[in-house]
């Protein structure tokens, strides 16, 4: 082999190694076994590839025929946005349950539990937990995917979470840096901005990611957000200050940076993906995330080919990319040689997800016992990262607590008269999500309370507007689990 053939041939392999694409389907298409043998170091999962545990151990297995020390990657944060659940819904609360509840011990016993799942089914790379602080409410993609709007609180749960999954030997990757939590943009459709001060910043958003690495997180994830005062011209993900200079530098993070998805619209509707993905990597990130929309080969090969010519016509140093590809080789590494810690005695048989989440409500006032209510929930539209295939609400589980009860969903422009028509005179469970930011569904609860003032209003989103109804629980969340313990407090059980 020349010179110049093996040069090639390495460009290729370390464009290749630094991609976690997705793919569709069940089963590993052709085409991405054949790129992980070429060099493709990781894969990420997504709800559409998953049905259930015995499946997704299969495509693992699958995948590690090609090479042992593939990394698979998963976006599983539990609570809400959980892709091992998708269908029925997450076993365990989200981030605001748990930071309601503040525990340590609990949060770390979750995630361990989490963890613990994931590995069994060949996962190792898990994109969580958020260390977002959520300090500005009306924020609509964060929210309950926060452990809270207080940063000591974020900061001791990301740790916390950290420890847990690693624990499991499942690489952790603590996001959005440098923070996604004061915005009121989702990334998903365009490019979110914080005007805050550097001493804002070192005091509230940085202070999360400071313990996770403390904590020993493996990955960080970059976030698609300007923030001027550390970067005025370029998002995070794409911004050498940002990346290099504050992250490597100033914080001294040594592991993986890892992009968010590079098809979100902040970054694939301003750059577009293959600049934005050598941007990202000359800018000091290591992984780019790709999958969430785009999931064929023609974009692993767009983008490996992207970051070749980069390198080759001086755009992108080539010992950037290799440093790169290397980070990523030694995550591959340290998980395949992971030793999960042993698991606390009795812990799998414990229900430690439902028993956060039983410990998460919090209830206000009273109601007499309920024989066949009227479940209305008042359903807004999900955010990209929940995604609208997950169920959510108390319908199906007070149902069982309660036989008879009868349910309906009110989408956006739905009224009290709507609910009323169809309760006829059965008492009335209002279930919202987030209602302090809608206010349709605001106006709604309003007009029920006001004709039926027995109505129960089970909020589980973020619990910011002012409690209503004869009984109100805010659960912190719209898990399967939170969803359980809310009808268990409705139904007296």
């Amino acid at each position: 082999m020349t010179v110049l053939a093996h040069r090639t041939d390495t460009l290729t392999r370390d464009a290749l190694a630094v991609l976690q694409p997705g793919f569709e389907g069940t089963t590993a298409p052709d085409w991405l076994l054949r790129q992980v043998g070429e060099g493709l170091t990781a894969v990420g999962l997504f709800g559409r590839n998953i049905t259930s545990p015995e499946q997704l151990a299969a495509l693992t297995a699958q995948l590690r025929t090609e090479r042992d020390d593939v990394l698979v990657a998963i976006d599983e944060e539990g609570g809400d946005v959980t892709r091992l659940e998708v269908r029925g819904g997450s076993s365990f609360p989200g981030n605001l349950a748990l930071g309601a509840v503040d525990d340590t011990d609990l949060t770390r016993g979750v995630a361990r539990e989490l963890g613990r799942r994931l590995a069994e089914c060949g996962v190792n790379l898990n994109w969580a937990p958020s260390a977002d602080v959520n300090s500005n409410p009306d924020n609509p993609v964060i929210g309950v995917r926060s452990f809270g709007a207080d940063t000591h609180l974020a900061a001791r749960h990301t740790a916390a979470y950290v420890q847990g999954l690693q624990a499991a030997g499942v690489a952790a990757c603590t996001k959005h840096f440098p923070g996604h939590g004061d915005t009121n943009v989702d990334s998903h459709h365009a490019l979110p901005r914080i005007d805050v001060n550097l001493d804002t910043l070192q005091a509230r958003e940085l202070v999360p990611f400071k313990a996770a690495i403390e904590a020993g997180t493996k990955a960080v994830m970059s976030a698609h957000i300007l923030v001027p005062a550390l970067d005025p011209t370029r998002p995070a993900t794409l911004s050498p200050q940002i990346l290099t200079g504050l992250l490597r530098g100033e914080l001294g993070y040594e592991g993986l940076i890892v992009t968010d998805g590079m098809e979100m619209h902040a970054i694939a509707g301003t750059y577009g993906i293959e600049r934005g993905s050598v941007l990202a990597i000359a800018a000091g990130a290591d992984a780019i995330c790709v999958g969430g929309g785009l999931a064929d080969e023609a974009t692993v090969l767009r983008l490996r080919d992207a970051l070749v010519a980069a390198v080759r016509e001086g755009a992108l140093p080539e010992e950037r990319l290799a440093d790169a590809a290397a980070r990523v080789r030694a995550l591959a590494a340290w998980t395949r040689g992971a030793r999960p810690d042993a698991q606390p005695e009795g812990s799998r048989a414990s229900g430690i997800g439902l028993t956060a989440a039983r410990r998460a409500v919090l209830v206000t006032g009273s109601t007499k016992p309920l024989t066949a209510p009227y479940v209305a929930t008042l359903a807004p539209v999900a955010n990209i990262a929940v995604g609208d295939e997950t169920p959510w609400g108390v319908a199906a589980e007070l149902a069982g607590l309660l036989p008879g009860t009868e349910a309906g969903v009110f989408p956006e422009g739905s009224g009290a008269e709507d609910v009323l028509a169809a309760a006829g005179d059965r008492t009335v469970v209002a279930v919202v999500r987030d209602a302090h930011r809608h206010p349709w569904m605001t106006e709604a609860l309003d007009a029920l309370v006001a004709a039926r003032p027995d109505t129960v209003v089970v909020e589980m989103g973020l619990p910011r507007a002012r409690p209503r109804g004869a009984l109100y629980i805010a659960t912190h969340g719209a898990s399967r689990v939170c969803g359980r313990a809310a009808a268990e407090v409705i139904a007296g059980a």
